[in-house]
């Protein structure tokens, strides 16, 4: 196993979570070859840590964005695109998304590469994320998406999808794996291995019926079909908060269906998407 990757990791007011992912990178048993943190107008003491790393670290590359103030899906797009750039003229077998706040174990890059390797034919790989102590079950979660937590892509199938989508809504991550998958190439997410996630998804300033309500609102502009979104919302009532979570995730997929919120995806992709989602509900079926 000769393969070798690079990393980048936006990163907006993560003083609290930075230093444990860069501990977690640095006792790699197979280090980066370049892992480029953009501090995406950093208020707090990010910057400053990266940097005092970056000192003593050679694979470590710090630059920064122009201040602003809004914290949005499309600007971490920028952010990682400008990390990207910098890459520009480098060799390498492997790219990464890597988000701030995670942590994992010294041989977590080792194991992915050997999987690429194994494999000529996957496009895209990672691990599930833990939060406190717990993780979604593979049994019933597609194993071939790869969470956005960290999504190693294989340099040539990262250039065939043409990078990431900037969608301010989110599902960046999401969209940029079933491309992926729509293009020909193997996703998979290899539970053999975790990385834990520091800062629970999708906190903020909303509880969570309205975290729910624009899950759905998501689902509806991100192409979900309606048969597929009606399960989706059963099997989130078996789930806290009972009921409300799922009632909330089917009305804010309906309100966005109402108001016809423009899908900022290609009709091809919605269809691709629509498939797998209808092959699934078959195979379930098909179990039951």
């Amino acid at each position: 196993m000769n393969m070798t990757y690079v990393l980048i990791t936006p990163a907006r007011n993560e003083e609290k979570y930075i230093e444990g992912v860069i501990r977690s990178v640095s006792a790699q048993t197979v280090l980066p070859r370049e892992w480029v943190i953009v501090s995406d107008g950093s208020t707090d003491r990010t910057d400053d840590i990266v940097q005092d790393y970056a000192r003593t670290h050679e694979f470590i590359r710090f630059t920064r964005m122009p201040d602003h103030r809004d914290r949005s899906f499309a600007a971490k797009v920028a952010c990682f695109n400008a990390g990207y750039a910098l890459l520009n003229g480098l060799e390498y077998d492997i790219l990464g998304n890597l988000d701030a706040d995670i942590t994992f174990e010294p041989d977590y890059f080792e194991y992915l590469l050997n999987r690429f390797a194994e494999n000529p034919k996957l496009g895209v790989g990672g691990t599930p994320f833990v939060e406190k102590g717990q993780h979604y079950d593979y049994r019933f979660t597609n194993i071939e998406h790869v969470s956005g937590a960290c999504q190693m892509f294989r340099r040539q199938c990262f250039e065939s999808i043409g990078g990431y989508k900037p969608i301010a809504g989110g599902g960046i991550d999401w969209v940029a794996v079933t491309n992926a998958r729509m293009t020909g190439w193997e996703t998979r997410t290899f539970v053999e291995k975790t990385c834990v996630h520091h800062r629970k998804i999708g906190t903020g300033t909303v509880g969570p019926s309205m975290l729910s309500f624009k899950q759905g609102r998501k689902d509806y502009f991100l192409g979900n079909h309606p048969l597929w979104e009606i399960f989706r919302a059963f099997y989130q009532m078996t789930r806290k908060p009972h009921v409300i979570g799922g009632g909330f995730l089917l009305l804010g997929y309906s309100f966005a269906a109402l108001q016809k919120i423009p899908v900022p995806i290609s009709k091809e992709l919605v269809d691709f998407i629509r498939g797998e989602q209808l092959q699934r509900l078959k195979k379930c079926f098909r179990l039951a």
